[in-house]
């Protein structure tokens, strides 16, 4: 466990933040050559695709693919080639569904291919610090938009600032299949990129919007993990307001953060979602109004 004994936590903070999220994607870069893309169908359109980094989503028709994600640039002809397996039909765009590598390494060479990248205004100003121009999504927005594809519609639109503050999921309304990103996951508890605008408050926002789309049959596409339901994302709200809720009780006292990660206010929710060190720093951080 981390101490914060001769560091304030601010400092470590940022330096959590600047440095991470960037060595975990360089990490999971490394050593691609094995990485095989497996595609799974969701519904009579619907796959995911299953790689390394997030889960990429394709839907498919007669009027062409439309690709959510991308993954690493090393991958990118694998995930070409995993989606012809499915459709041989024209990839008409590809949406970011927010700023990080593992969803957007992909970005340049589709870029140069001619596909058009779609993402949210902040999602560009983020990738424009730190991308190639081939990289960066040509059509951007602000508000919802509505694709007409393949006889149906796509629905995209932005979410609370909570994982990041340029993400965004994608409602394909005809086959009721919800791709959220990395607001929510399977696999880990949530992960708030303070440094890229994500907010524990936003977070809490952004998986009450998502649960309030969905019906009983609803089906959810996580950034990582597996495909999910209603009840699912509703879980990992409700783990979230507890934990904030018994971290704030704390804060209010004034105990550190070494006495937060004592009192292990986590301490039901690890066996499903794992190690939460990074996620209690984000929510003391926040609550305490580190910046």
């Amino acid at each position: 466990m981390i101490t914060f004994a001769r560091v304030s936590l601010a400092v470590f903070v940022l330096a959590v933040m600047a440095v991470l999220l960037p060595v975990e994607v360089s990490a999971l870069q490394a050593n691609m050559d094995d990485v095989q893309i497996t595609a799974h169908p969701v519904s009579e359109s619907v796959y995911y695709l299953e790689g390394r980094g997030g889960n990429i989503v394709v839907t498919v028709g007669e009027d062409g693919v439309v690709m959510i994600d991308d993954q690493f640039a090393p991958l990118t002809d694998r995930i070409l080639a995993a989606i012809r397996e499915i459709s041989d039909e024209e990839i008409r765009f590809v949406i970011n569904t927010h700023v990080h590598g593992d969803h957007t390494g992909g970005n340049e060479n589709l870029g140069r291919m001619g596909l058009l990248i779609l993402a949210r205004d902040e999602v560009r100003v983020r990738l424009a610090e730190q991308s190639p121009k081939d990289a960066l999504p040509v059509l951007t927005y602000s508000a919802a938009i509505t694709i007409h594809l393949n006889g149906g519609e796509i629905y995209v639109a932005p979410l609370p600032p909570g994982h990041t503050d340029g993400d965004s999921y994608i409602h394909f309304l005809n086959e009721d299949v919800i791709a959220v990103g990395d607001v929510f996951r399977t696999i880990a508890f949530p992960v708030i990129d303070r440094g890229n605008g994500g907010t524990l408050d936003g977070t809490i926002g952004a998986l009450a919007v998502l649960a309030g789309l969905g019906g009983p049959d609803t089906q959810y596409i996580p950034g990582h993990g597996v495909v999910s339901s209603r009840e699912d994302i509703v879980e990992f709200r409700d783990m979230v307001m507890t934990v904030k809720d018994r971290v704030a009780a704390m804060v209010a006292d004034g105990a550190s953060f070494d006495a937060v990660m004592a009192d292990n206010p986590t301490r039901e929710f690890t066996a499903k979602w794992g190690d939460p060190e990074r996620f209690l720093i984000a929510v003391y951080e926040e609550l305490t109004g580190a910046e």
